[in-house]
């Protein structure tokens, strides 16, 4: 059985840029996130005015993230499921932010800032995982027969 690749992007290329924008979002998620809510607070800060244990908890999260992100750059294929889990919870998240900066119109601007991003994380690093890869590649051995 031979795999199947698209003919737009090789696997190869896609693993290259993947590795690139995995960096880029990493080092976002670690270091990004904080200034871009002091200089864009309506669209990055869901609880301004002073001290936000929500914020700090947020920053602490994403940038633990970002670290993993940093270290999946290395071999993605061998992260798979974080990766698959950045994209998933980006979604998620971002949905989630949507409806809440619609359904409070003081939150507006959450869907140009934090919600924005958070998609355009998803759908690039998603386009750019390996659409195929062989069997024997993407499910090791376990020893276990199927019936």
């Amino acid at each position: 059985m031979s795999c199947v690749t698209e003919e737009r992007m090789t696997e190869a290329e896609r693993i290259k840029y993947l590795r690139i924008v995995l960096v880029l979002v990493g080092l976002t998620f670690i270091f990004g996130i904080w200034p871009l809510g002091v200089v864009w607070p309506s669209g990055w800060v869901w609880h301004e005015g002073g001290r936000s244990e929500y914020l700090e908890m947020i920053l602490g999260i994403y940038a633990t993230l970002g670290v993993f992100l940093l270290l999946a750059a290395r071999d993605p294929l061998a992260h798979r499921s974080l990766i698959w889990f950045t994209v998933w919870s980006s979604i998620v998240h971002g949905g989630i932010m949507a409806i809440q900066s619609v359904a409070n119109p003081h939150h507006i601007g959450h869907l140009f800032g934090d919600v924005a991003a958070l998609i355009v994380v998803a759908i690039v690093v998603a386009a750019l995982m390996p659409r195929q890869i062989c069997a024997t590649k993407a499910r090791p051995a376990t020893g276990l027969a199927v019936h």
